[in-house]
């Protein structure tokens, strides 16, 4: 039976506490463990349980329809190797103040590190006086490179997607915010707040890679998905530089960030830049990353609905 507007309501307020104080104490398990073991026994947990579930078989699928030429033990492997990165980036989020490291005058000295051309590149945003349009996927710990861009000095605005539970929502805004800058939340607002960010001067910075129905077709992974196209008509509008950001789990244990140089936006008769096309450019950037390291992206999403 279906339940009334009202029940509805009722059950929202006795839950929406209890499920906030779970997941409460699960932060506060995770800070307990500390940056080093809450990360690894997330990982082992992922690896066992994600098999078990529905989203495994969305990725198993995923995997095999991206990369037919390899043979099944060879996916099976990106597959675990998804579960490991998706464990571990969880159980990392109340350690990323700890976690973070970077010293862009020693870039590649801490945990968190970069090359030479990554910090000069993060330098000349932040000194440049103007803003940037900044893409990122999820790969590897993908709030870090959020956490880049603050740290290095960048005046930002990150798009952020809000949990359901207000509760839980404030509890992760109060956790981001001191280190990520301007947050938006994503919704029918965002569009202008964003574009207000970028008028004002700043970087704003967004996830690009999951499915938006109503946006673009493009090609992804050799199918063709629904692309969010946000970034082309921030970027057509405001015509400043794109650049893709991400960052890279090492064996030894290290993540490595990266930024990459401006990238062309295609143009088109008139010479302001073609959403669609435009659309299709940072997805193929991404397409490339996944295909680099495809442990570290997140396979469980259903792309290409």
């Amino acid at each position: 039976m279906a339940l009334s507007l009202r029940q509805r309501l009722v059950l929202l307020r006795v839950t929406e506490p209890l499920v906030a104080g779970v997941v409460r104490a699960g932060f506060g398990l995770l800070r307990l463990l500390g940056p080093k073991l809450a990360p690894r026994i997330g990982a082992a947990v992922a690896r066992t349980v994600g098999p078990l579930t529905k989203a495994h078989r969305i990725a198993a699928e995923n995997i095999r329809l991206a990369f037919p030429e390899r043979d099944p033990a060879w996916q099976a492997e990106v597959a675990r190797q998804a579960w490991d990165n998706l464990g571990r980036t969880a159980c990392e989020y109340v350690h990323l103040a700890a976690l973070w490291d970077l010293d862009v005058a020693r870039p590649e000295a801490g945990r968190i590190y970069c090359d030479a051309a990554t910090a000069a590149r993060f330098t000349e945003l932040a000194e440049d006086g103007r803003g940037a349009l900044i893409f990122a996927a999820h790969l590897a710990n993908w709030e870090l490179p959020a956490v880049a861009a603050h740290g290095a000095g960048l005046a930002a605005a990150v798009l952020y997607r809000t949990p359901n539970n207000k509760r839980v929502a404030g509890d992760i805004l109060a956790l981001r915010g001191p280190m990520m800058g301007r947050l938006i939340p994503a919704g029918l607002l965002a569009p202008s707040r964003l574009a207000r960010a970028l008028a004002e001067g700043l970087h704003v910075g967004m996830l690009v890679d999951q499915r938006f129905g109503r946006g673009p077709r493009v090609m992804f992974l050799g199918r063709e998905a629904s692309a969010n196209p946000l970034l082309g008509n921030l970027a057509r509008r405001f015509d400043v530089p794109v650049h893709g950001t991400r960052a890279i789990r090492q064996p030894d244990g290290r993540i490595r960030l990266e930024l990459t140089e401006a990238i062309p936006m295609p143009r088109d008769a008139t010479g302001a830049v073609d959403v669609a096309a435009a659309t299709q450019a940072v997805n193929t950037v991404i397409e490339g990353w996944v295909r680099e390291h495809p442990g570290q992206w997140l396979w469980m999403h259903r792309r290409w609905r």
